[in-house]
């Protein structure tokens, strides 16, 4: 069914979800994920609990849409890239061009950020669907490693025979996957030290240890 034609209750229905999802996100900025609260966002509302939970059946299915909005929004993020790279004539976008697309969207939004990269959230588990959307993120990523020429490292050869999180490129050499799982852990490393604010009071730029990060482990500019 296209949005043209849903029904008036179809369209408040939505409405009143992406209202509830708005309050949400505002509570995760105050509180943190682990102190979402249903009836809090129902009283802010002027709703009654039971009358919110006719729009989302518990607090966890509440974070599953959440998670799902914010893994959708960063792989998007990195397919308009990769395609845009692709249009361009560039055969894909590279690893530094995928670097500043993550940075550039966890600045945008760091609580949106640290829902899907920060602490877990006690006592919830994400569905399937959520780790195939987070598949996208890593098949964008290992279609812009190639693997590099180095010395073979001890881990490529446990890679050889654990790369499950790597089935949508099951020819890729482990030293790519090596790669990516370096740029997955290097960057993220640097934009949660970042994001939580532990760079404050240091007197240096986290915009230039983020680029000397990139430039590592691509083999970039090292002046």
């Amino acid at each position: 069914m296209t949005g043209s034609t849903k029904t008036p209750r179809e369209r408040y229905r939505q409405q009143v979800r992406e209202e509830v999802k708005e309050k949400a996100w505002e509570q995760i900025a105050g509180s943190g994920a682990s102190a979402l609260s249903l009836n809090a966002i129902a009283k802010q509302m002027g709703m009654s609990g039971p009358a919110l939970y006719r729009y989302f059946a518990n607090r966890d299915e509440l974070i599953t849409e959440l998670i799902r909005d914010a893994y959708r929004s960063l792989a998007d993020a990195f397919l308009a890239a990769s395609t845009s790279a692709s249009d361009d004539g560039a055969g894909g976008v590279d690893l530094a061009g995928l670097a500043h697309v993550l940075r550039r969207w966890a600045l945008a939004d760091p609580h949106r950020y640290f829902l899907i990269y920060g602490t877990p959230v006690p006592g919830y588990h994400a569905p399937a669907d959520i780790t195939a959307i987070a598949s996208e993120l890593m098949s964008v990523l290992l279609d812009a490693c190639a693997a590099p020429a180095a010395e073979p490292h001890a881990f490529e050869d446990h890679l050889a025979t654990h790369r499950a999180w790597a089935d949508s490129h099951p020819d890729a050499p482990p030293a790519a996957l090596r790669q990516a799982l370096a740029f997955w852990s290097r960057l993220h490393g640097a934009l949660s030290l970042e994001l939580a604010g532990h760079f404050t009071g240091m007197g240096l730029d986290p915009a230039l240890l983020f680029q000397a990060e990139v430039d590592a482990l691509t083999g970039g500019p090292t002046t």
